[in-house]
């Protein structure tokens, strides 16, 4: 039996995905971003800036507008881009840098300002009409009450690994649903993550999109497919990926391919960022 049985069962039959692409110019991101489109995808995830100050130059904004300019018209107007601060921008150069993305129809813009500043976000709300979108870092529903209650996000995006499985994000997700505000689990990690999130997408009503970590750039050593035993269970046709139906989670595992792993070293840390000052940024 499938998870999403044991959850109540199912209430879509397969759920939107998106890809994170990236580059440090235009053409490589126009690039990344039409082959995508060309592989089925309707949907990516790019960065916005590099670290910056807290009010910066504003050729920082200029070079981001131009990749997302460069995206948009390789890739048309019936595709999505969401455009990721990952926390890099402070309170004044994410409400200049969201106001000059608003001409290219964005999905949403991912965590303008760290969770610690979260504050901040009703202003940025305010001021735009593209959805704000954040939670990644934030772990149970009580880092999410404040947000929702406030009315500050369109968005959220727990981790069911990092967010207390499977149950607590369907709580969060329920909680949202009352305010009316979307779910798009982040989960750049691998297939059990994956797995686990779309069982959570299956039932949740107001589930709109999952990250997905296939071919993301910084899997160096491995990628998504690698440790399934059949890796068609996460082929994706119009962008969509079929809600797995097998036992569990609906995935095999190759063990073998798993025990061979764990001879390796894979000892993930944050890249250092640093700004043209020296000081650290946030990565």
């Amino acid at each position: 039996m499938p998870v999403y049985e044991l959850l109540g069962g199912k209430v879509r039959d397969r759920v939107q995905i998106y890809a994170g692409v990236h580059g440090e110019s235009p053409k490589e991101v126009a690039g990344r971003a039409l082959r995508c489109k060309r592989d089925g995808l309707r949907a990516i995830k790019m960065g916005a800036v590099p670290g910056v100050h807290y009010v910066d130059e504003f050729g920082h904004i200029d070079d981001a507008v131009a990749r997302v300019a460069a995206a948009r018209e390789a890739v048309g107007a019936d595709f999505s881009i969401a455009v990721d601060f990952h926390g890099r921008v402070h309170k004044p150069m994410a409400k200049m840098l969201i106001q000059e993305l608003e001409p290219f129809h964005l999905m949403f813009v991912e965590e303008p300002v760290l969770p610690m500043h979260n504050e901040a976000l009703l202003d940025l709300k305010h001021s735009t009409s593209i959805p704000i979108a954040t939670g990644e870092r934030m772990y149970s529903r009580w880092d999410f009450k404040a947000i929702l209650a406030a009315g500050s996000v369109d968005i959220i995006q727990p981790d069911v690994s990092h967010a207390g499985g499977i149950s607590e994000v369907l709580r969060i997700a329920a909680m949202a649903e009352a305010y009316d505000v979307a779910l798009a689990p982040h989960c750049p990690l691998g297939p059990i993550a994956l797995a686990a999130c779309l069982q959570v997408d299956a039932v949740a009503y107001n589930a709109l999109i999952q990250e997905q970590s296939l071919g993301i750039h910084y899997n160096r050593e491995v990628d998504l497919l690698d440790y399934l035993a059949d890796t068609s269970v996460f082929d994706y046709r119009d962008g969509s990926v079929e809600v797995p139906s097998g036992p569990g989670l609906g995935i095999v595992i190759d063990e073998e391919k798993v025990r061979a792993a764990n001879d390796h070293d894979y000892r993930w840390r944050n890249p250092l960022l640093r700004r043209d000052d020296g000081s650290v940024a946030e990565w």
